[in-house]
Order: C-alpha cells, then sequence, then structure tokens
C-alpha cells in the first residue's frame, strides 16, 4: 500500500484561478453566454484537470482490462466465462465495438489480461500482468486475498505508467469480463447501502430466474464475506475483481497526473466508487461519460456526485460509452479553443 499511498498524496484539488480564467475564455466565445451548455462545463472541467487554459487532446487512450469471475460458478451471467477469454482476441483483432468507436474517435486501446481464467496466445497488442486465474467464487469465499487487491491496483498504476511514456492527454476506462456485473452490483450495495434488487440488472441478458439467482448470490456474498464499507481494500477484495482494481489503479495514477478520466459503464463506475472511497479527491477528475441501462449505475453516478453526459441505453462495457465521452470532451476543448472571440471576429457584443 505504500507505493498507493504515494500516488494519492500527489492528487490535488483543483485550481481555481484556472477555472476562472477558462470561463473568462468560453464568455469572449462568439455565442449568447452558456448557450452551448454541458459542452463549457465540459471544457472548463478539462483546464480545471489540466491545469492548461488551452489543453490540447491529442492522444487518447482507452484501458480495456479484461479478468474472469469465479462467481460465474453460481450461474449467475447468461454466457459461459469462455467468453472472456474470445472477446480478447476479438479487441485484439479489432473487431469489437471498443475498436470500432476508438477507431472513430482517434484513440487507441490498450487492452489488458490482468486476470483471464486461460492462458491467452502472445499477441504484441496483448499486456499480460496476469494477478490469478480469475477470482475465487464469492459466494463460497472472499474473491481475492487482501495481497492481491493491492497487487491488482498497483498494476493499474504500472499500466498507466508505461503508456503515459506514450503520451496520455485524456484515457477512458473499459473492462471486459463474464461475471463482472455481479461483483460491481455488490461492491455498489456495499457502498451506498441501496438494496440489491435497486441495484442489480440482467448484466449481459439474464431472464427472470437467472436475475432472481443473481440477487441471491449477491446477498449470499455480502452476508458470507461481510465487506467493510469502511475499507475500500477489503470491500474490493471480498467482492471485487482484478479488472475492477486495475481500474482503480489507472484512475488513482491518472488523478495524480492531472490527466482527464472518462468513465464508461457500471463496472468502470464500481471502480471510480472504490477510487472514489480511497481518496475523494479524484471526482474532480472524473467525467461521467454516460448512465447506462443498469439501475446500480446511475446510483452509484448520484452516489459520488457525477453528471452523465449521455444516456443512450448503453449496456456493453468494453469502453464504448468512454470513447464517445472522449469524442464530446474532445469537441468541448475545440470549441474552447478554435472559436472566435467577439473581439477578433469583429462582432458586435450583447446589449447591457
Amino acid at each position: 500500500m505504500e507505493e498507493i499511498e504515494k500516488i494519492i498524496k500527489n492528487i490535488l484539488g483543483i485550481n481555481p484561478e484556472i477555472l476562472r480564467q477558462a470561463q473568462e475564455r468560453l464568455d469572449s466565445l462568439t455565442k449568447p453566454l452558456g448557450s452551448l451548455g454541458r459542452l463549457e462545463e465540459l471544457a472548463k472541467q478539462i483546464c480545471g484537470i489540466t491545469g492548461k487554459v488551452s489543453p490540447s487532446l491529442k492522444n487518447k487512450v482507452i484501458f480495456t482490462l479484461a479478468a474472469d469471475h469465479g462467481v460465474t460458478d453460481e450461474g449467475i451471467s447468461a454466457y459461459p466465462k469462455e467468453v472472456t477469454a474470445q472477446m480478447v482476441y476479438n479487441f485484439l483483432s479489432g473487431g469489437a465495438a471498443i475498436n470500432v468507436l476508438a477507431r472513430h474517435v482517434g484513440a487507441k486501446v490498450i487492452v489488458v489480461d490482468i486476470g483471464v481464467a486461460e492462458d491467452l496466445k502472445p499477441d504484441p497488442k496483448l499486456i499480460i500482468r496476469k494477478i490469478n486465474y480469475g477470482t475465487k467464487n464469492m459466494a463460497r469465499g472472499q474473491a481475492m486475498t487482501t495481497e492481491e487487491a493491492v497487487k491488482a491496483i498497483k498494476m493499474g498504476t504500472e499500466i498507466f505508467d508505461e503508456e503515459l511514456k506514450n503520451g496520455i492527454d485524456i484515457l477512458g476506462t473499459g473492462e471486459m469480463g463474464i461475471g463482472n456485473t455481479t461483483a460491481a452490483s455488490a461492491i455498489t450495495a456495499c457502498f451506498t447501502n441501496k438494496p440489491v434488487e435497486e441495484i442489480t440488472g440482467r448484466g449481459a441478458g439474464l431472464n427472470d430466474s437467472g436475475l432472481k439467482n443473481k440477487i441471491d448470490v449477491i446477498k449470499k456474498s455480502l452476508s458470507l464475506n461481510k465487506p467493510d464499507p469502511s475499507d475500500p481494500i477489503d470491500v474490493l477484495s471480498k467482492v471485487g475483481g482484478f479488472e475492477i482494481a486495475g481500474l482503480v489503479g489507472i484512475i488513482l495514477a491518472a488523478a495524480s497526473k492531472k490527466i482527464p478520466i472518462v468513465i464508461d459503464g457500471f463496472i468502470s463506475t464500481a471502480a471510480a466508487l472504490v477510487a472514489f472511497k480511497i481518496d475523494p479527491k479524484v471526482k474532480d477528475y472524473m467525467i461521467a461519460a454516460h448512465k447506462s441501462q443498469e439501475g446500480g449505475h446511475k446510483i452509484i453516478l448520484e452516489h459520488i456526485g457525477l453528471k452523465p453526459l449521455l444516456d443512450l441505453d448503453l449496456r456493453l462495457g468494453e469502453g464504448t460509452g468512454g470513447a464517445l465521452g472522449i469524442g464530446l470532451a474532445d469537441a468541448a476543448i475545440k470549441i474552447l479553443t478554435q472559436m472566435a472571440t467577439f473581439k477578433s471576429a469583429n462582432v458586435s457584443e450583447k446589449k447591457e
């Protein structure tokens, strides 16, 4: 934990003077005050995060972390766990939704095996940082050891640092792991104290009986493991996942380097919730890309106090919503930096 604590010490508050300067610039552009709404808010937030009044978002990166979950043994998913590995190969071949949307917004996708339940074939586009071959079945005991949880967070920080050498101006979070909505639901229930029934959704497409079983398994897991909501590492180790823990590390590391973090869907936002519980200051560095169909996603966003940019009924993960959010962030910064001012365009301003 010592290295993680060093990173947390470097997460500072947003500079109010930069926010003031950004607002002044936005108000000088050739448009009625505030007429570009959330895009203006987004541009201002990114200025505050980066500490720059005219930031550039040239290097866009989406981290998609993959891991398996032992709780799939309880029949909580409509898909077999083998799909995790199969989808990783799909990411590597460029055929998944995240690849398409990342190409659309000009983002690089970093694919990481942080806990897939089988050995994947080597690929130059695949980073292998396997903590273990999936978590244990949290309905029978804790998902991972405390040491594994800390190691996975630290691994996330290292993955971030490796890519930072190539340049990161904005990043998106993404994941792949059959069974991970179950882990995300358990984490959410623990921290928000909301009913499991209200949090838990159908994931990749459960029917009514499957959903009931999933809810029962989450309740059983929470009752058995008794995760302590005052200890984020305890919650993560008892009912979390390796990809969730890795994303926690990426979020903390990015905040410490003043890089905007575009949070994707339910699982990514569960990781954001853990990071927020470790250090609430990370909230200022987070941009919620969207609100998904999962009921628990809205609950986390409200708990942290994040306002989603989009509501498109997405429920895929992978970083797909994050890619769309990065596209909006890019548009917001281009408005800030490329639009003419009233003075430069020789346009008359509003009469007082």
